[in-house]
């Protein structure tokens, strides 16, 4: 039996929540790195769980299409995906000082 499933959901939810940081901060293309790992730090913790699940679905697709959507070379998809990017864009990094 794999150990995520003889963990209490709570204790799922925070292994899940530290993954889906360090995957925000980890995609491969360094603004992206920076600008997604700012993201999921500030606003992760307050997501329902189809946020969250968007969110995840939204780390898992291509750099290339996730930055084309980003800075608007493309529209980004319809749907939960699409929301979540338009949320991620509208966020205002600011690094620390």
């Amino acid at each position: 039996m794999p150990v995520e499933d003889r963990l209490s959901s709570d204790t799922i939810s925070e292994a899940r929540r530290k993954r889906l940081i360090f995957r925000s901060g980890h995609r491969g293309t360094k603004e992206l790195d920076i600008l997604f790992g700012a993201f999921a730090a500030q606003h992760l913790d307050g997501f329902t769980a189809a946020e969250t699940d968007a969110f995840e679905t939204l780390l898992d697709l291509p750099d290339p299409d996730v930055f084309d959507w980003i800075t608007g070379a493309a529209d980004p998809p319809e749907g939960p995906v699409g929301d979540m990017v338009r949320r991620v864009k509208a966020f205002r990094f600011r690094p620390e000082a």
